[in-house]
């Protein structure tokens, strides 16, 4: 079982740039999940040949959030959200029930450069969590997404210049920390304990991801019982079409 997660900025924009439809016309992935897709409905932008396809909109405006899942198994069961309406009104959250595990498309809240929505974030970790361990009880978890935070220094180019800014607080920060002793596995740093690997350039700066000044702030996690099942986990730094870099992880 080979999944892809992809910040797409937008799906319109990156479909008019036709780079989710190579993705799709490869096949080469069993699940797709798109997050902060800022769509009601596909309505025809990308062909979805062997893929089942699944949509959580943001309720509250229009061209705002949202996630999307494409899967070529057929679900045993879809859930939409976190049972949370002040996070799934913004349309942050969708799982699909596979036979060996749950996987979890999530975009985890921004919590904006003056930390305004930073005590909102912290409330909608501390739900998911919740989500993650009562379906856990179940059987395991995949969570692929954006998680809008730099777990540590190595994860972010510039980490002293960034120091407290949104997505890399201390309290952000810590919530990697308690997935990671809960026994979630961050599956990407099973491969790779370097830094200079990044996911996410802003667009503030023009040369940002020439240059590789970037965030890895896009996981897969994977609860510890699936730990010896990941074959390879990486990101696809040379993906164009929007200011992330997808990621991916391989389960046998």
């Amino acid at each position: 079982m080979k999944m892809f997660s992809w910040n797409v900025n937008g799906l319109r924009s990156v479909a008019r740039k036709n780079e989710i439809q190579k993705v799709i016309n490869s096949s080469e992935y069993d699940v797709i999940l798109l997050q902060e897709t800022k769509i009601e409905e596909i309505n025809g932008l990308i062909k979805m040949d062997g893929y089942s396809s699944y949509i959580m909109p943001s309720k509250v405006k229009k061209g705002y959030s949202g996630v999307i899942a494409l899967c070529k198994e057929k679900p045993i069961n879809v859930i939409y959200g976190i049972g949370d309406e002040k996070y799934d009104d913004e349309g942050r959250t969708l799982t699909l029930e596979l036979k060996d595990y749950f996987v979890i498309n999530s975009y985890f809240p921004n919590s904006r450069r003056d930390l305004s929505r930073l005590s909102y974030k912290i409330e909608f970790n501390k739900s998911i969590l919740r989500f993650m361990e009562n379906l856990r009880k179940k059987k395991p978890i995949v969570i692929g997404g954006d998680f809008n935070v730099a777990h540590t220094e190595l994860d972010i180019a510039r980490p002293k210049q960034n120091e407290g800014s949104a997505g890399f607080t201390l309290k952000e920060r810590k919530f990697v920390d308690e997935l990671i002793e809960k026994g979630y596995i961050d599956t990407f740093r099973l491969f790779n304990n370097k830094s200079g690997n990044y996911s996410w350039w802003t667009y503030l700066y023009k040369s940002a991801r020439e240059n590789n000044i970037g965030w890895r702030i896009d996981y897969f996690f994977v609860s510890k019982e699936l730990q010896k099942r990941v074959k390879a986990a990486g990101i696809l730094e040379k993906q164009e079409g929007s200011d992330h870099a997808p990621v991916f992880v391989e389960i046998d």
